[in-house]
């Protein structure tokens, strides 16, 4: 090209013509199945996925994970939930079947969070999909993984596409050469959120490993059975509030059993293999419904601050059958110190706080236990009655709790609610910087915390205090840097950039018109 500026000699290597960089008219005809692609509609890809035969799994989603007054809420793909679920699973393979791109991004996300092993991937084009070959494929690619030295079970995933054409996982064998064979979808147009998607794989897991215990003896842990009656605690959260838990259960002559999603197999039995579940985070529909299944009752809420302390101890001893007097000592054996750390570390300040992790509104009690002004709690997650108790309380006391939280809804408090510190998600929290208000991420400060018992009472107030204090140095940035970066000024600029009033109306006349018939389609 005349005038073209180059750099280095890449224009001049030889390219090599392979029959797919034929001209269309010369290639070979694709086969389109079904007209869309990962970019399509949610209710398009749903309305695929119902014709192609997965019409049940989409009811069971929508009765799971009930959705909001809107779509759903802004998230990340959902399929990330389930595949990090996995990916901290010892011996477990995780297998995608998806688009490339969709393939790559939770690829990178989840190795971005620390996975230290390979994801696999089953790739597929228009022909594969629908002559049923991508079915194929995924079946020779397990077998072809399934070494038992290796492996205990290899869960493949149905991204998007493959679960709107229809991509049968449930044909796949249960197991091959003793390694357990789990398929699950989990598209984004019937999923909510990636928190609900790592309750998809844990129910899966949990179908198949109760499936297990009713067919005849199964492993013990490695760590072997408890001598006493145990807990399952079902909800990710950070490493000490497990050996916290099972502090406060000891009096009651009680243990903490495993951390649902498990990191290995066999904690799988020892999970069901319990007296009661404590849904500390009350999302996890699929997981309790196979712990009723088991017989086992499920209690909600969870033992942060002194009144949430006080209660989830007096259902669990309940749920147990455990007498009152031993419920009163492990009670009066830990609130003490409770109140002690709370009354240690106040924090003042009106709060907003935000989340898609599921544990917003028990991280709001202990907030408000501290001392704080909560006045608005959303999370993405969906109302259920593992979390009644928590709203109830919430709501005694003033809060605005919002169930399947829109963007639009934290944008709303933080902006509305003159909090002194905005705890949320990261559009949320650079929404609130960007207005010089104090802010916080809330899943990599605060959820990634420990909540329960006395060492949950005083992890909170020194983050939170100093945020709050940062208040005039977020002022003075704000007003450094007011108007770089905004409207007209985006960008990078040598001068000032060319501003042209007659183009910009112009452009408007054509959106409003665009408007104007719209509405009038509607009347119709």
């Amino acid at each position: 090209m005349k005038g073209e500026v180059s750099y280095d000699t890449a224009a001049e290597v030889e390219v090599e013509v392979l029959d797919s960089d034929l001209p269309e008219a010369d290639a070979p005809e694709a086969v389109a199945p079904d007209g869309m692609g990962c970019h399509a509609p949610a209710e398009q890809m749903a309305a695929q996925a119902r014709a192609s035969g997965n019409g049940a799994v989409l009811d069971q989603f929508a009765k799971d994970y009930p959705q909001g007054p809107h779509d759903r809420p802004e998230s990340m793909c959902p399929a990330f939930g389930s595949l990090r679920v996995g990916l901290r699973m010892r011996r477990v393979a995780t297998v995608l079947s998806g688009s490339a791109c969709c393939v790559y991004g939770l690829t990178f996300v989840s190795h971005f969070y620390g996975a230290r092993r390979s994801v696999g991937y089953v790739p597929f084009n228009s022909e594969t999909l629908v002559t049923g070959k991508l079915f194929e494929d995924i079946r020779d690619s397990v077998h072809e993984m399934a070494d038992p030295e290796r492996y205990d079970a290899i869960v493949v995933t149905n991204l998007c596409v493959p679960t709107a054409s229809g991509v049968p996982l449930r044909l796949l064998p249960k197991e091959i050469n003793g390694v357990r064979i789990i398929g699950i979808d989990v598209p984004g147009f019937g999923i909510p959120t990636h928190a609900e998607a790592k309750d998809v794989l844990a129910g899966a897991m949990l179908n198949y490993a109760r499936q297990e215990v009713a067919a005849g003896p199964v492993p013990a842990p490695k760590a072997g059975r408890s001598d006493r009656p145990t807990v399952t605690l079902l909800g990710e959260m950070f490493p000490a509030d497990p050996m916290m838990i099972g502090a406060m259960l000891a009096p009651m002559g009680l243990a903490a059993g495993p951390v649902v999603p498990t990191r290995e197999w066999r904690e799988m039995y020892a999970a069901l293999d319990c007296g009661a579940v404590a849904a500390i985070h009350p999302f996890y529909s699929a997981a309790v419904r196979e712990f009723e299944a088991a017989g086992r009752p499920v209690v909600g809420s969870a033992p942060v601050g002194v009144e949430g302390t006080h209660d989830w101890l007096a259902a669990i001893g309940d749920a147990m059958g455990v007498a009152p007097e031993q419920v009163a000592a492990a009670q009066n054996a830990f609130i003490p110190a409770i109140k002690g750390a709370l009354a240690a570390n106040p924090i003042k300040g009106r709060i907003t706080l935000s989340g898609y992790e599921g544990s917003e509104l028990i991280v709001a009690r202990l907030l408000i236990e501290s001392g704080a002004d909560v006045a608005y709690v959303g999370t993405a997650c969906a109302a259920s009655r593992w979390s009644a108790a928590d709203r109830e309380w919430l709501e005694a006391r003033g809060v605005a709790v919002k169930f399947r939280a829109s963007l639009a809804d934290d944008l709303a408090a933080a902006d509305g609610l003159d909090p002194d510190l905005v705890i949320g998600t990261t559009p949320v929290v650079q929404h609130a910087k960007q207005k010089g208000t104090p802010s916080l991420y809330f899943t990599n400060l605060i959820s990634a915390r420990p909540l329960m018992g006395p060492a949950g009472a005083g992890s909170l107030g020194e983050v939170i205090n100093a945020a709050i204090a940062g208040k005039e140095r977020m002022d003075k940035m704000r007003d450094f840097f007011e108007g770089v970066g905004e409207g007209d000024t985006a960008g990078i600029w040598e001068g000032s950039p060319n501003l042209r009033a007659d183009f910009r109306a112009a452009h408007q006349k054509k959106l409003d018109k665009a408007a104007r018939a719209a509405k009038a389609e509607q009347m119709i």
